[in-house]
C-alpha cells in the first residue's frame, strides 16, 4: 500500500501543477492562426489577460479592465480554478503527512485520517478544475457552432486540455489514495476479528446447563465404600 500512496502523491502532484499552469495560461481561447494571411496575427484570451500574438514571436498581454464588468462564466471559471489549486495544495500536504513512509503524524489511525483527507482534496481539485474548464469549453463551442454569433469566434485552446489533464490526475490521486486507506481498514478489522474468535476458541466454557457446571480440572470424590474392609498389612508395615 506504499507504493499505491506514492503514487497517488505523484499523481496528485503533477494534477496539481497542472492546474497550476492552466490557472496562469493566457490560451484559454485562441483565434484561427490562419484567419489572416498579411499581418499573421492572432487573440489570445485567459482567465486574467487579454494577449495578441503575431508570426514574429512578439505577444503583448493585457489584463482585463475590470472585474464587475465581466462575464458570470469567466469569474465562475476563476472562482472554480482558485478552488482546484487550494484544494490541491491542501490534498499535497496532508497525503505527505499521511503516508505510510513518513515518520509524521502520529499513529497509523491519524495517519489513515489524514490520507483520506487528502485524497477527498485531490478529489474536490480534479472535479472543480475539470468543472471549469468544461464551462469554458462549452461556452466557446456554443458561440462556434451558433449562426447568429456575428462577433469574433475562438478556439478551444491549450490551457483547457492542460486543465482536463490535471484534473483527471488529480482525481487518479485521490481515487488510489482513498482505496489505499480502505484496503489498510479492511485488513485490520479482518485482523482484528481473526484474534477475537481465535481467544474465545480457546476459552474453557462448560458447556453443560447453569447449575451443572463442571470444572475441567474436577476430580471425582473418593471412594470409601470399602473402608470396613478388612486390611492386611505387610508385616514390614511398621518398619
Amino acid at each position: 500500500m506504499s507504493v499505491l500512496q506514492i503514487m497517488a502523491l505523484l499523481s496528485g502532484l503533477a494534477g496539481l501543477g497542472a492546474t497550476i499552469a492552466a490557472t496562469v495560461s493566457n490560451e484559454w481561447r485562441a483565434t484561427s492562426r490562419a484567419s489572416s494571411v498579411i499581418t499573421a496575427t492572432w487573440v489570445l484570451q485567459g482567465l486574467w489577460n487579454n494577449c495578441a500574438g503575431n508570426a514574429i514571436g512578439g505577444l503583448h498581454c493585457r489584463p482585463h479592465h475590470t472585474i464587475l464588468q465581466l462575464e458570470g462564466y469567466i469569474q465562475a471559471c476563476r472562482g472554480l480554478m482558485i478552488a482546484a489549486v487550494c484544494m490541491g495544495f491542501f490534498g499535497s500536504t496532508f497525503a505527505l503527512v499521511g503516508m505510510k513512509c513518513t515518520k509524521i503524524g502520529g499513529t497509523d489511525k491519524n495517519k489513515a485520517r489524514i490520507a483520506c483527507f487528502a485524497g477527498v482534496s485531490f478529489l474536490l481539485s480534479g472535479i472543480c478544475s475539470l468543472s471549469s474548464c468544461s464551462l469554458y469549453a462549452h461556452r466557446i463551442t456554443t458561440e462556434f457552432f451558433d449562426p447568429m454569433f456575428v462577433a469574433q469566434k475562438y478556439e478551444l485552446g491549450a490551457a483547457l486540455f492542460i486543465g482536463w489533464s490535471g484534473s483527471i490526475l488529480c482525481i487518479l490521486g485521490g481515487s488510489m489514495l482513498c482505496f489505499s486507506i480502505a484496503g489498510s481498514f479492511t485488513k485490520s478489522h479482518s485482523q482484528a476479528n481473526y484474534i477475537y474468535k481465535g481467544g474465545a476458541s480457546h476459552s474453557h466454557i462448560s458447556s453443560y446447563p447453569r447449575g451443572q457446571a463442571k470444572s475441567v480440572n474436577q476430580r471425582p470424590p473418593p471412594d470409601y465404600s470399602n473402608s470396613s474392609r478388612t486390611l492386611h498389612f505387610d508385616k514390614n508395615v511398621y518398619v
